[in-house]
């Protein structure tokens, strides 16, 4: 009698354990992201990963954005101290997912061996742009260069050439006709402000930017809104633009054109998961999704460019993958050549908050709108 109840309890302490083991699904049924990563972008992402996730696993998840300015996402993420209301922040410079960090805000990305080795660790002279964290806390999933838009019509009324360089924006004849967003609300523009103070110094850099202010008509409430005032013919340029978001008017049938100057910053589009997430199987599977070629492809039909050698730009003719090529200057891959680059990662996480300071002051404070 006594080995039959030992037998049954065994067959019942198994059952638990095989039943308890079946009742975990793969990943969690919900995900949401917090990140400057425009609607365009993210919804699409997001919708790609809900159906891989059923076809792959069965499981529905619910999925939601919370969109902020990489300022301000890394902002609420600090007051969240480790009970975050996101699993992953997603998008802008990868030196505040380095401060995150250091905070302990951010657990370790932990994908697959297969996915991280997929990525290179670095890309850009003379300056190398980290494309993945030495430590493991965040990971690139899309190559973008923030450079410069304008309006072709209007440029031809002004009478000036189509701009190619940064210089360019400083044409008197572009007064008041400049728009751009602050880098205290855009990481694309304080990369960018990082770009211009790298390749001229502290001294001649700021002169320049407040040369650009003079001749800004307009600091838009987020960098996304640059493309979309000078793609409606408010203002002829616009200035550190994310190539996607000005993509994004094109295909919206506006007349737009994009251009990346000499060392313009190529983001990686970091993405970490944060620390203390409740779905941290789903953050995981979805970054691990977005780093294959279906992922990918999801960024390369959208004006992005493919975060490992593995893969190229290209679709059919018409498709919207070729005209991405077409806006982008003809690029495919960023790996197909070198990419110049001056931006200091570490320079720019020391100099964040004293950039920003020096903003205010110097070109916030006393900027005017031209007449």
């Amino acid at each position: 009698m006594r080995h039959l109840i030992v037998l049954v309890l065994t067959i019942a302490l198994v059952a638990g354990a095989v039943g308890g083991a079946g009742a975990q699904a793969p990943i969690e049924s919900e995900l949401t992201l917090i990140t400057p990563v425009s609607k365009f972008i993210h919804d699409a992402a997001l919708k790609a990963f809900v159906d891989y996730a059923k076809e792959k696993w069965n499981v529905t998840v619910r999925t939601n954005a919370i969109p902020a300015g990489t300022p301000v996402a890394y902002g609420r993420i600090v007051e969240w101290k480790g009970r975050p209301d996101a699993d992953i922040f997603w998008g802008g410079e990868s030196a505040l997912f380095e401060k995150l960090a250091q905070q302990k805000l951010l657990q370790k990305v932990e994908i697959g061996k297969e996915a991280w080795d997929s990525i290179p660790a670095s890309i850009g002279k003379p300056k190398p742009i980290p494309l993945k964290d030495k430590d493991g806390y965040w990971i690139g999933t899309a190559l973008e260069p923030y450079g410069l838009v304008y309006h072709p019509v209007k440029i031809k009324r002004l009478g000036i050439p189509e701009p190619k360089d940064w210089e360019d924006l400083l044409d008197p004849k572009l007064k008041g006709e400049v728009a751009q967003c602050a880098p205290t609300r855009s990481s694309s523009s304080n990369a960018t402000y990082e770009v211009i103070l790298s390749m001229l110094g502290e001294e001649k850099g700021w002169d320049w930017l407040k040369r650009l202010a003079a001749n800004t008509g307009h600091f838009t409430a987020r960098s996304r809104d640059v493309p979309t005032v000078v793609a409606k013919g408010e203002f002829a340029a616009g200035f550190a633009v994310p190539s996607y978001m000005a993509f994004e008017e094109k295909l919206a049938g506006f007349d737009i054109k994009f251009v990346a100057p000499r060392n313009a910053f190529v983001t990686p589009e970091p993405m970490a998961i944060l620390a203390g997430t409740r779905n941290p199987r789903a953050a995981r599977a979805f970054i691990e999704f977005l780093l294959t070629e279906r992922g990918q492809k999801v960024f390369m039909e959208r004006g992005l460019f493919p975060i490992t050698p593995r893969y190229k730009v290209q679709g059919p003719p018409g498709s919207t993958a070729e005209l991405a090529v077409q806006f982008t200057g003809g690029v495919r891959s960023y790996f197909d050549g070198e990419v110049a680059n001056v931006y200091d990662e570490d320079v720019a996480a020391k100099r964040s908050e004293a950039l920003k300071t020096r903003f205010r002051s110097d070109i916030e404070a006393v900027w005017k709108k031209p007449n």
